[in-house]
Parts: structure tokens; sequence; C-alpha cells
């Protein structure tokens, strides 16, 4: 009988070296989708916010990174303990023992810290464009520090930083709720209080068409996003120190690229039976839409089942958009049914392929983080409404923010009288 052929075992070192890779490989994908955002809400905004826009998702990556390290971090990892937040402090690295010789952490410390602060960013940018042309900058800035200090890090402890939730069972792998629905519901309560753009919606009912400046730019933007996604979801796994988990990443990529394409084909298909022409727009936000569908649970599906997940998602979105218009809630790049309607479907259908999960815990994470959400948003919105104001007047409206905010053009070539 032939000897069987020789195998290295993977010592701890090389686990750690393989883990602490993933972190930042997977990080700086997700550190990229920030060019997305920037470049999907840039394309859906009109020419004369195109510079305010690009600055505001400059600067709310800038402060998440800042928030995140001064008090974000601990908040929501440290010494949380079953209950509800961690502690208060800034973070700081400690790789003594892995220096020493020791591997038991598993990655290195910095690697965790930047790869968790992107997510947060990912919140931030959520409610950029919703509220976009008629915001002031400073107060949304202020916003931003708020959400990434405090909103987004106590909720987060209650799940992944083994928080109550967590006790009880709630699963949200990659952040449907904890990421997607959090930057949603900020989203819808800043929208509903700031209020429509002028002329959005007419005393006769019509809802004003308000095209973007660039579709080419809109494309570009959500194919960096889905590109991006890969390290969101695979980075979630958390390792890549065994067979076993490059196995579950592997699976996780093909979850996720195949419930983007079902959120596309899905809107493609729903947007022409409804309006007998297929809406580019509603296609972009349906890849998006079958991205944050898919995340809360991309590690347990098949790929029928999957697909299934996304072209939820995408139909959701349609659904969703007019509805909205109904209520006169103006979100200029469809953020409110992208990240909130798509993210409480992905994390309430993640026991459809997880046997471990329960309908009515999910659904307990889902109120729980909205309810916090939302009335932590809505107090900070009106604390800044009394306070700085937050909506810019209709002169500047009419104007356009940037020449208003920055004095710059993204385009100084076109008239921007009717843009």
């Amino acid at each position: 009988m032939a000897a069987a052929p020789a195998q290295a075992a993977v010592t701890s070192e090389t686990a750690y070296v393989f883990n602490t890779f993933s972190f930042l490989i997977h990080g700086a994908l997700v550190l990229w989708m920030a060019a997305g955002f920037a470049m999907l809400e840039s394309g859906l905004v009109r020419t004369k916010s195109v510079t305010t826009i690009l600055l505001k998702n400059l600067a709310l990556f800038s402060i998440a990174g800042v928030t995140y390290f001064l008090v974000g971090y601990n908040l929501m990892y440290d010494g949380v303990d079953g209950g509800v937040v961690g502690s208060l402090g800034w973070w700081g690295a400690d790789d003594s023992a892995a220096l020493n010789g020791d591997f038991s952490a598993g990655y290195a410390a910095a690697s965790d810290w930047f790869f968790q602060m992107v997510f947060v960013a990912t919140a931030a940018s959520i409610v950029s464009g919703a509220l976009a042309e008629r915001i002031k900058l400073w107060p949304f800035l202020v916003f931003v520090t708020v959400l990434t200090a405090l909103i987004y890090p106590v909720q987060g402890a209650w799940h992944w930083g083994g928080g109550w939730l967590a006790e009880r069972g709630f699963a949200d792998f990659a952040g449907s709720t904890i990421v997607h629905s959090v930057g949603g519901w900020a989203a819808l309560t800043g929208a509903i209080i700031v209020g429509a753009r002028t002329g959005k919606y007419r005393e006769d009912g019509r809802v004003a068409a308000m095209p973007g400046s660039s579709l080419p730019l809109a494309t570009l933007g959500t194919f960096i996003l889905w590109f991006g996604w890969l390290g969101f979801n695979g980075g979630s796994q958390l390792a890549l120190g065994s067979a076993a988990d490059a196995i579950a990443i592997a699976n996780i990529y093909a979850n996720t690229t195949i419930a983007s394409a079902g959120g596309v084909l899905a809107a493609m298909g729903l947007s022409q039976l409804l309006n007998r022409k297929v809406d580019l727009t509603m296609a972009l936000n349906g890849a998006l839409a079958g991205l944050v569908s898919i995340t809360a649970g991309p590690d347990t599906p098949s790929l029928g089942m999957a697909l299934l997940i996304g072209a939820v998602g995408g139909t959701l979105v349609v659904a969703t958009v007019p509805l909205l218009d109904r209520l006169k809630i103006d979100d200029v790049v469809g953020a409110i049914p992208v990240h909130l309607a798509a993210g409480i479907w992905g994390t309430l259908a993640v026991p459809l392929t997880n046997s471990e999960a329960s309908f009515a815990t999910q659904a307990l994470g889902v109120v729980a983080v909205g309810g916090f959400v939302t009335a932590a948003s809505t107090i900070i919105w009106l604390a800044l409404k009394t306070a700085m104001g937050l909506r810019i007047s209709q002169q500047v409206e009419s104007l356009g923010l940037d020449q208003a905010e920055t004095g710059m053009r993204a385009y100084p070539e076109f008239n921007l009288s009717s843009r």
C-alpha cells in the first residue's frame, strides 16, 4: 500500500497570519465601497450638488475613523458581556502576546479594528444620499459624528459585541440590520424631518422627476459597491486560518454575487411590467437591494435560495419607491428602499436557511434596533434643527449646494440654471 502524502499541519502562527490577512484585504474592499457610494450618489444627484455630495462622502468616512478610534470600538466590544454597551475610552492595540510567540488571539488587533471601522463608515454613507440636495453640510456632519460615535456602536454591541441580542440567538452575519437598517432608519427620520426638495411633490399630486447628473457614474458606483461587498460579506467569516474557512468564504462570495444578480433581474422585470419600460436606476438599486438582503445570512443558503432572497430584495425596491413618494418622503438615491426595506427582509429571511435562527428572535432584533435608532436619530435631528438649522434656503437650493457650501462646481463648464 502506498504511503499517504505528507501534509504539513497548520500552525497557530500560520492561522494568525491568514486571519490577519483576511481582515486587512477584506477591509480594504469595504473601504473601496466608499468610492462606490461617492460615485453612485454623485451620479444620482443633480449637477449643482455633486461637489458637496463628494465632500460629504470623504468627510463622513474620515469622521467615522476618528470616532471609532476615540469612542466607538470600545463601546461596541469592550466588556459588553451579555449587556447593552461596552466601556468608554479610546481603542489601543495590544499585540504583545503574539510578539512573544503566543498566537491564541487569532489575528493582529489593528486588523480587527480596521475591518470593523470601515463598516461604521458604510452605515453613515447610507444617510448621505437620502438627504442630498437640501441639508446643510455641517449639521449633517455633526449627525454623522453622533451616529458613528454612539448610535451605531451601542446597537452593534447588542449582537456583534456579545450583548443581549447575541444571548438570545439573534443572527446577522454581516449586517443587514446592524449596518444597513441602521443607516436606513437614520435616513428615514432625517428625510421626514428635513422635508422634500422644493418642487418634488406638486400640489396636483404629481411627483416631479429630478434626474441625476450622470447615469454612467451611478452605474460605476454600483459595480464598485458590488465588488466591495464581497469583502463586506466574505470578511465577516472573521477567519481564513483553515480549509473550512476558505470554503465558507468561497460560498459566501458565490451567494453574495447570485443574490445581487437576482435583485437586478427582479427589479428589471417588475419595472418593465409596471411601467412598460426598464428603469436603469431601479436595476441599479435592485443590485444593491439583493446585496443587502443576503448580508444577514450569506453563509447558509444554497445558490438557489440566495438567488430568491436577492430577487425579493429587488422587488421590494420597486414597490417601496412609489410608496415613499405617496407619503411625500423624498429619498434622492433610493437609500431607504435599498438599505431599510431590504435590510429588514434579509434579517427576517435568515431562518429560511439557518435552522439555528428563529423568526421571533430575528423580528425582536429588527424592532429593537429600529426603535433605538429611530428614537436616537429623531432626537439628534430635532436638536440640530433647533440649534443650527438643517435645511438650506430656497434660494440656495435653487442655485445648488455647491455654490453655497463649497464655492466649487463639479462641472464648471455647464450652465446650472436648470440643473
